[in-house]
């Protein structure tokens, strides 16, 4: 047994089925040993290196096990490199094996040879470099241990020479502990904040993804204070729309009751929550914090009482010592707010159907009627987190991912590979917009070859469509040269790698074309063409943000009028979009 099976029989004793990656040089060991029928891992051969770890993260995320991705050298390690930062901002396990030149010639400059030690450094929560066949597998497996325990992404090295190397070190062969450890709280902090929250007449409780295994002793609390919860959107598939008392989400994509209920609360309780946009947390409020992270507490906002412990544990704690509130004004209010404006997202016939191009939010409300209890949706960064967040609805074991703290485009079709990956008869979907996809559409046909039958929605408006909002919240003019995106027919290129696909033009086709999809046995694009020019707003508009618009209109106008036909087009598009939902 050589090197590179020794490593592979450990990935394979702590659950590892499949690798990610794109083989040469010192990988060509692992590939060769995987030919035969020694071990269960699969070699996932993606054509880009950055897509299979996105794809890793994703397994990552949604198994609760470690996962694999691999690149070689230095050019092939460095394209994982994107993907390992969205799996360590996601904090799930991750282990990249990297190939590295030969030991004779490491340090010479030699071809292909890069110091990735120093590159990777932030990336990961541990690295090392195999130096001789003795230390494989202690090194392999610590980088486990961290990984599991730390959540987090962590990378061996392995020189090509090394690979090959007959295997040594087996008496350090041992089992790989997860831990199971709960962190409790201390009884002078849960008293502290038990009275703090006794005593508040409006309280609201804002829950994020920390609170995945606690969710019932949270809407236990909130039903006792009367407390409104608002939630985060990475904790969507936690706290659902039509849960009792949640009220939304705040931020740039949240609704007015979310925004509301955190702005307007007396006492502001963050569970589980790293929430990074500060101008959307109040800043004369008293905030109580519970984080089993201590360096989350006080990180974004001024926090008046900090609990440092597991939420659930926190809150078993926390229950008993709440007494009932029998004002339930505050949260009636936002409830009803909430309702109303769910109602309206809901009701499809807010949007002209005969508008071509199309409304966005149209394909969305129809995947949430059709989409399975048990779908997986797969958002990507841009405007069509928008419309996932405003209108898809999360139910049964729905689930949700996306780069929700790294806010990396082209992350929504590699990570449905790699949900679907471990998947294979639940239904997966990947909401992304045209400019991301065209980031990693080249793996498409890596999802014909594995017959994995995602379901990808292409938003196809020929531009990027949330950098145009950004730019135009700021005040400048639409940049056409910048925005504007050459795409190509979408569901003929699925047609043309081996998959399946439909073009979308016309809105009373959506329901067939979603149907189509579901029933799909390969992987489905739907093309759907939409109106660039649909407005988004946030819960809550500041001066500033109201003044760039308004300078931006201006300059469109004045550019419109000298003749710019591309501003002319953006700014009747824009009007199209708002006439047609009055």
């Amino acid at each position: 047994m050589n090197v590179a099976k020794q490593i592979l029989k450990i990935l394979e004793e702590v659950g590892v089925t499949q690798i990610w990656g794109v083989t040469g040089d010192a990988l060509n060991a692992f590939t060769d040993a995987l030919q035969g029928d020694d071990f269960n891992i699969k070699w996932n051969a993606v054509r880009h290196e950055e897509n299979g770890a996105f794809a890793a993260g994703a397994e990552a995320q949604i198994t609760g096990n470690l996962a694999v991705c691999a690149g070689t050298v230095g050019p092939g390690t460095l394209h994982l490199i994107n993907g390992l930062y969205n799996a360590k901002k996601e904090r799930v396990p991750v282990l990249a094996l990297s190939g590295q030149v030969a030991r004779v010639n490491m340090g010479t400059n030699h071809f292909q040879e890069v110091g990735l030690t120093k590159i990777f450094d932030d990336v990961c929560a541990y690295q090392a470099v195999i130096r001789s066949a003795e230390e494989a597998p202690r090194v392999v497996l610590r980088a486990i241990q961290v990984a599991l325990e730390q959540n987090a992404v962590v990378r061996v090295e392995i020189p090509m020479d090394i690979a090959t190397e007959k295997a040594a070190g087996d008496h350090f062969i041992h089992p790989v502990i997860k831990s199971h450890a709960v962190l409790m709280p201390s009884d002078s902090d849960i008293e502290k904040i038990a009275a703090v929250l006794n005593s508040a007449k409006k309280v609201t409780i804002f829950a994020g993804a920390g609170c995945k295994d606690c969710k019932e002793q949270v809407l236990q609390l909130s039903e006792k204070l009367k407390a409104p919860i608002a939630h985060t959107l990475r904790a969507s598939d936690i706290f659902h729309k039509n849960d009792k008392n949640i009220v939304g989400m705040t931020g740039l994509i949240g609704n007015p009751s979310g925004y509301q209920a955190v702005m307007a609360a007396d006492v502001l309780l963050m569970l589980g929550t790293d929430f990074p946009y500060t101008n959307f947390l109040p800043d004369d409020s008293t905030i109580i914090q519970i984080d089993k992270r201590l360096e989350n507490i006080g990180n974004r906002a001024k926090v008046s009482f900090g609990v440092h412990g597991d939420c659930g544990a926190s809150l078993a704690k926390l229950l008993p010592k709440i007494t009932i509130n029998e004002n339930d004004t505050f949260l009636n209010r936002l409830s009803e707010n909430f309702n109303e404006w769910k109602n309206k997202k809901a009701n499809s016939d807010n949007y002209n159907k005969a508008t071509q191009p199309i409304h966005p939010q149209l394909f969305i409300q129809e995947i949430d009627k059709q989409a399975a209890s048990d779908a997986c949706f797969i958002v990507d960064v841009g405007e069509s987190t928008i419309w996932v967040a405003h209108h898809l609805t999360f139910y049964g074991t729905r689930k949700l991912q996306g780069s929700f703290n790294h806010g990396s485009m082209a992350v929504g079709f590699p990570a449905a590979m790699g949900i679907q990956s471990v998947n294979p008869k639940r239904q997966v979907w990947a909401i992304v917009g045209d400019g991301a996809f065209g980031m990693c559409m080249n793996d498409f046909i890596t999802a014909v070859r594995y017959n994995w039958p995602v379901k990808i929605l292409v938003y196809n408006n020929s531009q990027l469509g949330f950098v145009k909002i950004e730019q135009e919240e700021a005040g400048y003019a639409y940049s056409d040269k910048a925005l504007s995106l050459t795409n190509p027919n979408f569901a003929e290129y699925a047609k043309l790698c081996g998959g399946d696909g439909i073009r979308v033009e016309d809105a009373h086709a959506i329901p067939q074309a979603i149907e189509m999809a579901i029933k799909s046995t390969k992987p489905f694009i739907i093309d759907a063409v939409t109106n660039p020019g649909e407005l988004a707003l946030p819960p809550h508009i500041t001066l500033e943000q109201a003044w760039g618009f308004g300078k931006s209109k201006v300059k469109e106008i004045l550019l419109a009028l000298k003749g710019e036909k591309e501003q002319t087009k953006n700014l009747m598009d824009e009007l199209k979009s708002i006439l047609n939902k009055l």
